[in-house]
């Protein structure tokens, strides 16, 4: 089991309040900046600091539906938003304006639903330069390998799917997984891949590998339905106990839990750029931060851990986690064993072309586009 040090006092900012349900949130990548997406359409930048109070920099309400998912690009000057309402835009940080706008950008609400198609833009141009649908579900997660060659996606049909961006066309597809697939991230030096399912399930898989799994880590007692990797061997889950898990990946040991939203789903994560805050959004309409400075004191055991100790809070100062509301929680009974096979035979990644293309990617869904009511429900539909 992890053991972790409490010594040197932890310093984290506000949590920050909203009116309504906050869906998806990012951090700036080179400033103290966090923006964060929200049901009702809007998209909120703030300042944020341990040693002053957040500031709200801007609010856009450049959609006319849910916000449903957003991020920056790599200089920070630009930021990507996507919505129910069908539209893709670019916002121009340095003016808080639309740098450009697709209206129909797909033909199903953005992201998170039933039609399963991708599309990759091209930022110079504006056009869509890359289109497949090959999932007949809900796509849940994207991400991209370091070279901008490989773009893989998590599907709600219990698929992992790879695709070659550069050639267009898709590159291999799972088999078939009775639980769907809701997260994913690729950690080990690119060699590894871990997904997230709607039972609770760590899938690993290798990378080049992507027809079934090496390894199975059970043990989160409900959805993982986010994952971003901290280091290479460390990610961080959020699942629908609204439980934020740190998880340390081969060995596979739960670490602890950096903290809760109560009992309400955990929609996204996001970690900062020098990866010493996480930030948390939640239906229970805040964003929530936490200091991963805790994760430095943590010494990883080759043991199995106790049952008892899986879901303990790595911060025993926290007032969400007394002992009487974790006894009186029925989802911490709900417990697997720890690891089915803790395989430490990683392999080598092949290596990748590199590549300049500047590209945004966007997954698309098929909810009924008449209906202005966002359950906000993440990935899944679950509350």
């Amino acid at each position: 089991m992890a053991e972790a040090s409490t010594s040197h006092e932890r310093k984290k900012p506000k949590d920050i309040l909203f009116d309504d349900i906050v869906i998806d949130v990012a951090f700036h990548p080179s400033k103290d900046v966090i923006a964060s997406a929200h049901i009702c359409g809007e998209v909120n930048v703030h300042s944020y600091s341990t040693t002053s109070e957040n500031q709200n920099l801007m609010t856009l309400d450049h959609h006319k539906k849910s916000c449903r998912c957003l991020c920056f690009s790599e200089d920070g000057n630009q930021m990507f938003t996507a919505s129910k309402d069908k539209s893709l835009c670019c916002i121009d940080m340095n003016t808080g304006t639309e740098s450009w706008s697709k209206k129909k950008a797909h033909e199903c609400p953005i992201y998170r639903d039933d039609d399963g198609r991708i599309k990759v833009w091209d930022t110079r141009t504006r056009a869509c330069t890359m289109e497949l649908k090959e999932c007949e579900e809900f796509i849940s997660d994207m991400a991209i390998d370091k070279n901008h060659k490989l773009l893989l996606a998590t599907s709600g049909e219990g698929t992992l799917t790879v695709f070659n961006i550069r050639q267009k066309k898709l590159l291999l597809q799972s088999e078939l997984f009775d639980s769907e697939m809701l997260s994913l991230a690729i950690v080990k030096n690119g060699t590894k891949v871990v997904c997230g399912t709607g039972e609770g399930v760590l899938n690993i898989f290798n990378w080049n590998e992507f027809n079934n799994i090496s390894d199975r880590f059970p043990g989160h007692p409900m959805s993982i339905d986010c994952i971003v990797p901290i280091t290479e061997d460390i990610i961080c889950t959020g699942s629908l106990d609204g439980a934020v898990r740190a998880v340390h990946i081969l060995p596979n040991r739960f670490l602890g839990v950096l903290g809760r939203h109560g009992d309400l789903a955990v929609e996204n994560l996001s970690v900062c750029r020098d990866k010493r805050l996480l930030a948390s959004c939640s239906h229970d309409q805040t964003i929530k931060f936490w200091n991963l400075d805790l994760l430095d004191d943590i010494e990883v055991k080759h043991e199995k851990a106790k049952v008892s100790e899986r879901h303990r809070p790595l911060n025993p100062q926290d007032q969400f986690f007394d002992d009487l509301a974790q006894d009186a929680d029925p989802a911490n009974l709900i417990i697997q064993d720890d690891d089915d096979d803790d395989s430490e035979d990683d392999k080598d990644s092949n290596d990748h072309d590199t590549g300049e293309e500047s590209i945004e990617v966007s997954g698309s869904s098929s909810d009924d586009d008449d209906n202005d009511d966002d359950d906000g429900n993440g990935k899944n539909g679950k509350t």
